[in-house]
């Protein structure tokens, strides 16, 4: 196996934990209303019912770092491995509610964690030109299995009454996979050397990585270490500026709308007009332009540069938003434009924040504090999509859906500043170099 086709096993390995958060999450679309007539839940528990896993999440957010600190990067990834299968099978098994949402927490945790050691490993372990291709890799994996988990239920809704048991049940499958892969992937050869003092094994890594560059980038880590001894602290003057950028760039990542466009999809079709079962459809649609779109900056991220994505798509996000904030304005419902716009809008989504993200906040903290720094900008993602999506159908109801894709828009006009004026450009750059930039001595 060549040096790049071992890298990409191990990144795709890695990124099966975003396949599984995205198969999770989205998977309860198809169950929530078999659960509601079974256990006979009133509003409240309908609610918690399909949010508890949402609440799991920025749990397994906030102290997903923890373990990737204290164990490693690849046993973390182990772990959530087997959150995931326990997830899948106590869900699809469970005879009482209470059980039921006991499983879809730890599913959440599972979400949670792998938000947070996914696309940190894969960072750890990619040479610098192609890093941003192989930690998107994550994130097409999240929107991959956000798809499959759709066509997973419409392909198994008609097969009983406990129909729903084995739409949960079939994530177990995808879980023993990934579960088997993580034994077969090596530790990150900055978390042994910085974490656990084992050079000969961190330096065995990097030959794996590139033979060329090992030496050379054992040295630089070991420097970096020197550089941050008296700054571990993530909360410290001297990581203000990556905590800054990662915090704006995850809270810009949810005012843009997105979760709540993914979410209530069918609904906000329905209210231009559009009749139950085409709502439906163009839902679909939403996931499948979100996919081409994921891909295509995957493969061009390493080559134009995070800047250059993210100045597209806030350009194209604030000219969607705006015009499906005026179709609800002046109530223009005919034929297919504000579905049209939110296809539009979900492909520049995809084509820069969707692949950045990740990609970004694992790359702009210190090897020291990279666990906790992940930890927090994924944990003010999950918070923010939280926030978004519960009070979206709210503020669409009491405020109009022009006021609200009106807020959407001008918080990526913010977006577009901050990027002009805030965010650097990490292409190319090993992490040791980046760190020095960023680090105030």
């Amino acid at each position: 196996m060549s040096q790049k086709q071992r890298i990409f096993v191990w990144s795709i390995t890695a990124a099966l934990g975003g396949f599984l958060f995205g198969f999770d999450t989205a998977v309860i679309s198809g169950v929530e209303q078999s659960l509601q007539a079974l256990w006979r839940l009133n509003v409240w528990e309908h609610g918690l019912t399909v949010s508890i896993a949402l609440i799991g999440t920025v749990i397994g957010s906030m102290l997903g770092g923890i373990p990737a600190e204290k164990w490693g990067r690849k046993k973390t990834l182990f772990w959530i491995a087997i959150l995931y299968l326990a997830a899948s099978i106590g869900t699809a098994l469970a005879t009482q509610w209470s059980i039921f949402l006991v499983f879809r927490f730890l599913g959440g945790l599972g979400v949670g964690a792998s938000s947070v050691a996914a696309p940190m490993y894969i960072t750890e372990i990619s040479p610098a030109n192609s890093r941003g291709r192989l930690v998107a890799l994550f994130q097409f994996n999240v929107v991959l299995g956000i798809l499959i988990a759709y066509l997973s239920n419409f392909l198994l809704q008609g097969i009983g009454a406990d129909s729903w048991r084995w739409m949960l049940g079939v994530q177990a499958a995808p879980s023993l996979i990934f579960l088997i892969a993580v034994l077969n992937i090596p530790e990150s050869p900055r978390w042994l050397l910085l974490k656990q003092g084992k050079v000969a094994e961190a330096l065995l890594v990097l030959n794996m990585i590139d033979p060329t560059t090992a030496n050379q980038t054992l040295v630089a880590i070991q420097q970096s270490n020197h550089h941050t001894e008296g700054s571990t602290r993530l909360f410290s003057a001297s990581h203000k500026t990556p905590i800054m950028l990662a915090v704006l760039f995850a809270v810009f990542n949810q005012v843009s709308g997105i979760n709540a466009i993914i979410y209530y999809a069918p609904r906000i079709f329905e209210m231009t007009g559009l009749g139950k079962s085409s709502a439906l459809l163009s839902s679909a649609g939403v996931g499948l332009v979100n996919l081409i779109f994921t891909m295509i900056s995957m493969n061009l991220i390493d080559r134009f540069g995070r800047r250059t994505l993210m100045k597209i798509g806030s350009i194209g996000l604030i000219v969607t938003l705006a015009l499906v904030a005026r179709a609800f304005y002046v109530e223009d419902f005919s034929g297919m434009t504000v579905p049209l716009l939110l296809f539009g809008y979900i492909a520049f989504f995809g084509f820069s924040q969707g692949a950045v993200i990740w990609v970004f906040i694992s790359e702009i903290f210190p090897n020291e504090v990279r666990a906790s720094g992940q930890s927090l900008g994924s944990f003010t993602h999950w918070l923010m999509a939280a926030i978004i999506t519960f009070t979206f159908p709210y503020f669409a109801e009491h405020v109009g859906g022009g006021n609200t894709f009106l807020f959407f828009t001008t918080m990526m006009v913010l977006q577009l500043v901050f990027v002009l004026r805030l965010m650097p450009e990490t292409k190319g750059t090993s992490l040791e170099q980046i760190e020095k930039s960023f680090v105030v001595h």
